[in-house]
């Protein structure tokens, strides 16, 4: 084991024991059960329902072959996300072998019930919508969805028409459009403005923050979930930290990584409901679901984390 995984399994491991210690002040004789350190959620807007604010994303991670050995580290991401009840996994049929890898693990982890799953549109709409959404059924080994996204804008128009028939079948409980660029953000936001959405994915991190001009402060307004893809650039911001120690602060906001350091900077955003980082490393998994603990950034903590890229 490399010394940084040492270092932060450490911390993590001590962020743990603070959060327990935290739980536990009770006053002698109290009578109170210590409840165990709980993951953030966040509501999703006009329902009961609420998301973990960590989950998890399939893009080229899970595209991977029918071989044991290819699929066991991600069987037991899939373990560690299970941790969380209710936690976002998000796939598309356009990922390769992600909808058909994610359904068998599913399946074989008895384990549909226990996430909130989410897939998309991103064929031309009429017959071929039609022909992937069943082909995404047969892959997620699954009768429904809880969330069917329209994929980058792809024929938006038609595909949401046939996302909403299919809420009304029950066929999936929520709809949204997506995109991971942000010179498409102004068409998200337009048709934000213009559509009844449930939610709407998109990119944002500390260094990619458009969505902070009007996107984010336009589904707070009309009640539209938020889940944010590419919280790392595709690995870009860990790059830019390299070999940098985490700053002395860090344990303000429970932080025992760089990455619980970038996912907190997006979730600690009140628009945001959910990030979604992809990974196919345990370890990772394990590592940004730390993410979902203890002390969130206020405003000016987020902003010092972005300072620290500037």
């Amino acid at each position: 084991m490399s010394p940084d995984r040492r270092r932060i399994i450490g911390r993590s491991a001590r962020l743990a024991a603070a959060l327990g210690l935290a739980c536990a002040a009770w006053p002698a004789g109290s009578l109170v059960a210590v409840p165990a350190p709980a993951p953030w959620r966040r509501p999703l807007p006009g329902s009961r329902d609420t998301l973990p604010v960590i989950g998890l994303g399939t893009a080229n991670t899970f595209d991977v072959g029918p071989e044991p050995a290819e699929r066991a580290p991600l069987a037991e991401v899939l373990a560690l996300l299970l941790q969380t009840p209710g936690a976002v996994i998000d796939t598309a049929p356009s990922y390769g072998s992600a909808e058909t890898v994610t359904g068998d693990l599913l399946q074989q982890a008895h384990a549909r019930g226990k996430v909130f799953l989410a897939t998309k549109i991103s064929a031309s709409a009429g017959s071929a919508a039609q022909a992937q959404w069943a082909q995404s059924l047969r892959a997620l080994r699954s009768d429904t969805v809880d969330l069917l996204q329209v994929h980058n804008l792809i024929d938006w128009r038609g595909n949401l028409r046939f996302a909403r028939q299919l809420k009304e079948q029950g066929k999936t409980r929520y709809i949204g459009i997506t995109h991971y660029r942000e010179d498409a953000h102004e068409a998200l936001a337009q048709i934000v403005r213009g559509e009844r959405l449930d939610f709407v994915q998109l990119n944002y991190s500390v260094a990619e923050r458009n969505a902070e001009r009007a996107l984010l402060p336009l589904c707070q307004e009309r009640g539209v979930a938020v889940l944010v893809n590419r919280p790392f650039q595709d690995g870009r911001l860990f790059r830019a930290v390299k070999d940098r120690p985490l700053p002395n602060w860090a344990g303000e906001i429970d932080c025992a990584s760089w990455a619980q350091i970038f996912l907190k900077f997006i979730v600690g955003h009140g628009a945001v409901t959910a990030a979604i980082p992809a990974t196919a490393k345990p370890r990772n998994m394990q590592d940004n679901l730390g993410a979902g603990f203890g002390r969130m950034p206020d405003a000016r903590q987020r902003e010092r984390i972005a300072a620290l890229l500037a």
